[in-house]
């Protein structure tokens, strides 16, 4: 099950709006070709393909992170999630811009005030199954990753959030020894 501290901090955090939240799982991909294959099949699409830059600011708490996707947007986003393998509660807040609208300054401003944790680079195949983002990611450095984000609706619980995933998860064909705990800065730091 999932923490039940996810949902006591989406009630703490803020009292005049709800944090989104979000399932996730992410894990190592053993044959990138069969998962877009399969991922494809689902959502019925060829995906997006997503050119993605982001760099991390060190925080007392959760993340934080400016992405930056190639001629699209921008985002900065806060999010806070427990490392642990499986489905896991992520309490988010994002603020979006069109490209060039945000990156510049304030990544210039929380460099100066927090410092740069480290940045992450890859390419992401994005399908959308339903409610759920799929990513088959190709992180610089790392190597090959997939993650499922289901998109949590304001009545749905945690638990049906865990049940899309865990289902997305045995349709995919990905193995319970091939999740993962961390963020990809997390896997780039130790390395």
């Amino acid at each position: 099950m999932i923490l039940s501290r996810c949902l006591v901090r989406r009630l703490c955090v803020t009292s005049y709006k709800e944090m989104p939240r979000n399932t996730e799982i992410k894990a190592r991909v053993q044959d990138v070709a069969k998962l877009h294959k399969i991922a494809a099949e689902l959502s019925q699409s060829s995906g997006e393909v997503l050119y993605q830059e982001d760099t991390f600011f060190n925080t007392p708490q959760g993340r934080l992170k400016l992405r930056v996707i190639k001629d699209k947007r921008e985002e900065l986003i806060y999010y806070e999630r427990p490392d642990q393998e499986g489905p896991k509660c992520s309490d988010f807040v994002k603020v979006e811009r069109k490209a060039g609208e945000l990156s510049d300054d304030i990544k210039l401003l929380l460099s100066r005030s927090l410092g740069v944790k480290g940045s992450v680079k890859k390419t992401r195949t994005l399908y959308m199954v339903g409610q759920t983002r799929i990513h088959v990611d190709k992180v610089e450095n790392l190597g090959d990753f997939m993650e499922l984000e289901v998109m949590l609706n304001d009545d749905q619980s945690l638990e049906e959030g865990e049940k899309i995933a865990l289902d997305l998860q045995e349709k995919l064909g990905v193995k319970q020894e091939d999740l993962l705990t961390g963020a990809y800065m997390d896997m780039i730091l130790k390395q």
